[in-house]
């Protein structure tokens, strides 16, 4: 992915920050080759592997950045964010970016989730964001500078059958990206969301692809891409993006412009 200078992320280090989805091994790969040091948190074990492998497929080649370290652990607790800080500590001494992607999907019918079921869709996805933001914001303040990234679905502004759960906590995600925009904005860091729509890390035929009916509603007529993203993160990610913060971009085909 060619980087133009202005969107360089060389000499920053980044914590990127994943519940384990097909577009974390990516979102590195983006963030590495503009030049960013990328510390992984993943919830498990397997997640982090693949996204220090991505990271290291790359480093002999296009990549910048380096892959320095990663943790798996949850973030749920004040304990896991503890513990991923402090392995954090361990490797670097300030932290630029922050991309965090805890989307953790339940579809269940309204009417079947239990509150157990509930309250773990709501730590995984909105409470490890809040406790996350809030242990690395911490020195983004101290030291003046800081973008951080938090990555939801679209549907943190749509509903869906059997995705109650899962929508209400991307849209308590949009809504803390938009508070933090506020609250942190004076000491010149900027947060914003990335939101996804369809995505599949397989690269099938269109020809397949237009066979699902939720692909033939997408008004580009394909599934994204983990690549598609790319992009609009390092910009996100750079010092370029000045003005622009609590702000949702959406990367999703169209869907979101459908009624």
């Amino acid at each position: 992915m060619p980087v133009l200078s202005e969107f360089s992320l060389s000499g920053r280090v980044a914590i990127l920050s994943t519940a384990g989805s097909d577009e974390a091994p990516f979102l590195a790969q983006a963030l590495a080759e503009a030049g960013a040091s990328v510390f992984t948190i993943a919830r498990r074990p397997e997640s982090l592997n693949q996204v220090l492998k991505a990271l290291e497929m790359g480093n002999d080649s296009a990549f910048v950045g380096l892959a320095q370290g990663g943790i798996a652990v949850s973030l749920a607790a004040r304990q896991g964010v503890d513990q991923a800080m402090s392995a954090f500590d361990a490797v670097y001494d300030h932290v630029d970016i922050l991309v965090h992607d805890g989307r953790s999907m339940l579809a269940r019918p309204y009417g079947e989730i239990t509150p157990e079921e509930w309250d773990e869709v709501q730590s995984r996805n909105a409470k490890s964001a809040f406790l996350l933001c809030q242990a690395v914001s911490r020195r983004m303040v101290d030291a003046g500078y800081g973008r951080v990234v938090n990555v939801i679905s679209e549907l943190a502004e749509r509903g869906m059958i059997n995705g109650s759960a899962f929508a209400a906590s991307q849209a308590a995600l949009l809504s803390l990206t938009r508070s933090l925009a506020v609250e942190l904005g004076s000491h010149n860091i900027r947060v914003n969301a990335l939101g996804t729509g369809w995505f599949s890390a397989e690269d099938l035929p269109l020809e397949e692809q237009e066979k699902e009916l939720l692909v033939r509603y997408t008004p580009l007529r394909r599934r994204g891409h983990p690549r598609d993203i790319g992009p609009l993160l390092v910009y996100l990610c750079s010092e370029s993006c000045d003005y622009s913060t609590g702000q949702p971009v959406y990367v999703d085909g169209g869907l979101n412009a459908h009624p």
